[in-house]
């Protein structure tokens, strides 16, 4: 999935680029104030950031101004993962530096929120009236008996309703989690019942498809099954009435407060979020006010380089991570942008239309979207005006090689500098280990290096670190937005189960990359799920981006068996395009596409049509539990079934393992 090492960049950034960037900027004040390297550009930067870990994250808090209500005895009080001490003795809040935008009259009636629904009516929400609903839900809640440490649930879409409800929280100190309203009760419950919300913020119900989708029995089961909560605030969203008892949002937000921050230690929780969770209850995973917003500024800041006169929209829902990193794009004062949908609805250019009504300067979407619309033969810079997008990211799973070549030549075309950035983190940080700077090459399949302050590593399974093979993705030292913990883990041990167990005190992520020897890195896939055939190893996105670049092929999974006799299955299931038939022909022709592509070894045993692939509710396709079941695990045992995209798939290959027995 990588370039050869002699060909040229797929994009270089033009040096009046590189000069105007804030890591170009930063880099060189830090070199006055704190010591980084003048010269030698990123490579140099990084090697600082890591060596220098205290430091570099210090200049982080000064560059970016972050304002300390109580100051801090030291940057890093303990380097031991799991449990870093960042900060100790400070007290700071994340919703103060997500709305001080609003304190400049220069920008308070500029657009803080740009929402965007499937009728594409835009409805913009300025930095002053977005501190002045901030401001009067926080009372709201307050005069709830909200404290600090309380938690507060939406069950909610891409609107900016759970923008304002999640900064509220945040304001008192209280501690947000959301889903989206496509979750069924029993996921959300999964979810909700372990963190024990006070107040539920809830939707009637949403509209993605073109259809209106009625939630309001969902809510009532919710109401009903969590019993911790004080009050439960409505949002007429499909214009039906609140039910009784609940509170009516236009109520809450009516009054012109000026918000009220409460200092809170650093480490003290911001959100909760939830992994996949394909098997038992999804892992409820804390992160800290403090080292979110450190994070998300070095990230948001610097790598995506985003400021006020940006405008940065990231097809996400509430239930993912994605959308919490969106918000705080409100952190470098630029306008964020909603949108609340399907990212197909009426056509597969829905996004794109988005990007151009919005005037997006960074616009993010999935690896899957990209080649769905090369797939489609959609021409992006040709058929919208996206003149302003100055950059496309994507994450989810790796961008395919032709996924760059694709969007580089529609946007070539139109004469456009388009910077591809494609990323790779995980809930369990909210952020990202590698993916974009804005100063260096692009090379094609790659991500260009990894982030500032992320000691990133290839390890093999003795710990030894690797350069140009396939290893374990490791950071050797910690990250302020690492877990502070998980939720209803006193002892810490399914949080050092899930990171630490391999690698005593370095993070293992679950994913195969590699690191070239040139910085950049490469996303193989997960690492329990890996292809490993006479020795070989390989990721099985590899596999899926030779094998879905054929027409008759809509999706693939690819699974890799250990059988009890020393032998190794590997099985390759195919959802078809319509009309396409698994014939010998095709079979030939994908097993030729891997042979030639690939790798000869890892040309599947047998190839097998599919009714549909499963996901989880993210996106991702599920290969272990898949795995698992292929290997004759219960079905009960093997998956989260509320985690699933359609359950029904899974009996396929559940049928499929009983027959092989």
């Amino acid at each position: 999935m990588t370039s050869a090492a002699g060909e040229a960049p797929l994009w270089q950034p033009q040096p009046e680029r590189v000069e105007a960037a804030a890591v170009t900027r930063f880099q060189r004040w830090a070199a006055g104030r704190h010591g980084a390297p003048a010269d030698g550009g990123y490579a140099a930067l990084h090697r600082w950031s890591v060596e220098e870990l205290d430091t570099f994250w210090q200049a982080v808090a000064d560059w970016f101004d972050v304002r300390f209500s109580t100051p801090y005895e030291a940057v890093l009080g303990d380097r031991t993962m799991p449990g870093a001490q960042w900060f100790p003795g400070a007290t700071l809040n994340y919703a103060e530096h997500a709305l001080r935008t609003a304190d400049d009259p220069l920008r308070a009636d500029a657009p803080a929120l740009l929402y965007v629904d499937e009728t594409h009516t835009q409805i913009a929400v300025s930095w002053s009236e977005l501190r002045r609903q901030v401001g009067s839900l926080a009372a709201e809640l307050r005069a709830l008996g909200v404290s600090p440490g309380d938690r507060v649930s939406g069950y909610l879409p891409n609107i900016p309703q759970a923008v304002v409800a999640f900064l509220a929280t945040a304001a008192v100190g209280g501690v947000w989690t959301s889903c989206a309203p496509d979750f069924g009760a029993r996921s959300v419950l999964d979810r909700f019942q372990q963190v024990e919300p006070v107040v539920l913020f809830t939707v009637d119900g949403y509209r993605y498809g073109g259809k209106e989708h009625d939630r309001t029995e969902t809510v009532a089961e919710l109401r009903g099954e969590l019993p911790t909560l004080r009050a439960v605030v409505h949002i007429p969203l499909l214009g039906t009435d609140a039910p009784e008892g609940a509170l009516e949002w236009s109520e809450l937000t009516s009054s012109d407060t000026t918000p009220a921050f409460e200092p809170v230690p650093f480490e003290h929780p911001l959100w909760v979020l939830y992994s996949s969770g394909t098997t038992g209850l999804p892992k409820a995973i804390v992160q800290s006010q403090g080292g979110i917003l450190l994070e998300h500024f070095k990230q948001l800041g610097l790598h995506c380089d985003l400021g006020p006169d940006d405008r940065f929209f990231w097809y996400t829902s509430t239930g993912w991570m994605m959308w919490n990193f969106l918000v705080s794009g409100l952190l470098t004062g630029t306008t964020v942008v909603l949108y609340d949908g399907s990212p197909g609805h009426p056509d597969v250019s829905a996004q794109w239309r988005v990007a151009e009504q919005t005037g997006a300067t960074l616009f993010g979407t999935s690896a899957a979207y990209v080649m769905a619309c090369r797939k489609a033969g959609v021409h992006p810079a040709r058929d919208h005006d996206l003149s302003r997008v100055q950059c496309v990211a994507t994450t989810g799973s790796p961008l395919p090689p032709d996924g760059f070549r694709w969007l580089h030549d529609e946007f070539g075309d139109s004469g456009a500098d388009l910077w591809i950035a494609s990323v790779s983190g995980g809930t369990d940080v909210c952020s990202c280990f590698a993916g974009a700077v804005p100063t260096l090459p692009v090379h094609i399949g790659e991500l260009q290096a990894p982030c500032l302050g992320t000691d990133l590593r290839s390890w093999d399974p003795a710990g030894e670190s690797l350069i140009g093979e396939v290893g374990e993705l490791v950071v050797t030292a910690p990250m302020p937005s690492m877990p502070v913990r998980f939720w209803n883990d006193p002892d810490g041990s399914r949080y050092h189960d899930s990171y630490f167990d391999m690698y005593p005190g370095v993070w293992r992520h679950g994913d195969w990359i590699t690191l070239t020897d040139r910085g950049s890195v490469i996303i193989h896939g997960r690492s329990d799920s890996t292809l490993n055939r006479q020795g070989v190893r390989m990721g099985s996105a590899d596999i899926y981006e030779a094998v879905e670049r054929l027409p008759e092929i809509r999706e693939s999974l690819v699974i890799g068996l250990e059988e009890p006799d020393g032998g190794y299955w590997m099985p390759l299931f195919v959802h078809l395009a319509e009309g396409a038939t698994l014939d010998d022909a095709l079979r030939d022709s994908i097993k030729r596409a891997i042979r030639e592509n690939l790798s000869p070894r890892h040309v599947p045993d047998e190839v097998i049509e599919v009714p549909g692939i499963p996901h989880t509710l993210t996106g991702k396709r599920i290969e272990v539990p898949v795995k698992r079941l292929l290997q004759g695990t219960a079905l009960s045992k093997a998956v989260n079934p509320g985690s699933i995209d359609n359950l029904e798939l899974l009996h396929f290959y559940e049928d499929l393992a009983r027959k092989r027995r």
